[in-house]
């Protein structure tokens, strides 16, 4: 790709006078490209309020990136494929939330304790679970986790449902990049051990986390899935003991699953007859 000739540039040290700086204009390209959905390097620059040459060294490095194309034959850039994948994960995120939230105030109505909804995400050499949301209980003493904070793979339901959805081999090497912090007495602190807690939740489609964080609290935990047929989520309810007793857990369990049931239809999915997922 050959640079355009551009006029009224200023000299290169001058347009990037710091990586923020540099990144705040890259983004500004991006949009107007965004906004323009293809147009001449010309144009782009217009839009973004640069000049040709600054604009067109912004878009160098966004098309190398993946960011953004160019068509050599007509000299029109347009918005890349990465930055599309950038889109479609908020657009997912968004829509997870969108169809959990309704179910999940459902399903604290029916139970009165807190829902909460968690996926797995990238942290350091590993993973870790977050909470993307939640619906309170009513109850004075309720369980209230902040959205976006994290919850340990082996000693959280949700972590261990997550961990569940993927390879054993991804699910042991994510577990030995992390502490497996002993918060009570309860919690798994082997890596042996989480993962044979792991496989039992494959087996069992759920999972109890019995004041492995907390103690005093117990928490049922089962996976919501995705429109690709993947675990895209965990979706867990929590309580202290004395509510969400043992002989509690079997009417807690069935109505989580019939809300990740219904979370897993409003994203799209449709288990095919005689399958169950995982």
């Amino acid at each position: 790709m050959s640079e355009p000739n551009g006029r009224g540039g200023r000299p290169r040290g001058a347009d990037a006078p710091g990586g923020v700086r540099t990144l705040e204009r890259g983004l500004s390209v991006l949009w107007a490209l965004a906004t323009l959905r293809e147009a001449p390097l010309s144009q782009v620059a217009r839009a973004a309020g640069l000049s040709a040459s600054t604009a067109y060294r912004l878009l160098e490095t966004l098309r190398q990136q993946g960011f953004v194309d160019w068509e050599e034959a007509s000299g029109l850039f347009r918005v890349g494929l990465r930055a599309y994948q950038v889109g479609a994960a908020f657009d997912a995120a968004h829509a997870l939330t969108a169809a959990a939230a309704p179910e999940m105030r459902a399903l604290v109505a029916e139970l009165g304790e807190s829902a909460n909804l968690a996926v797995l995400r990238p942290h350091g050499a590993g993973l870790e679970a977050a909470y993307v949301h939640q619906v309170e209980g009513p109850q004075l003493v309720r369980m209230f986790t902040q959205t976006g904070a994290s919850a340990p793979l082996h000693a959280s339901g949700v972590g261990k449902v997550l961990l569940a959805a993927r390879p054993e081999a991804e699910a042991r090497r994510a577990l030995e990049a992390t502490p497996l912090t002993a918060y009570t007495p309860h919690t798994l602190t082997t890596v042996d051990a989480a993962l044979a807690a792991v496989a039992r939740v494959r087996e069992d489609g759920f999972a109890l986390d019995d004041q492995e964080r907390e103690l005093g609290v117990r928490c049922v935990a089962v996976p919501v899935t995705g429109a690709d047929g993947q675990v895209a989520a965990a979706l867990s309810v929590s309580a202290p003991t004395s509510r969400l007793t043992p002989d509690e857990v079997p009417r807690f369990l069935a109505a989580a699953q019939a809300a990740a049931a219904r979370i897993t239809d409003r994203l799209g999915h449709r288990a095919t007859p005689g399958h169950r997922d995982a």
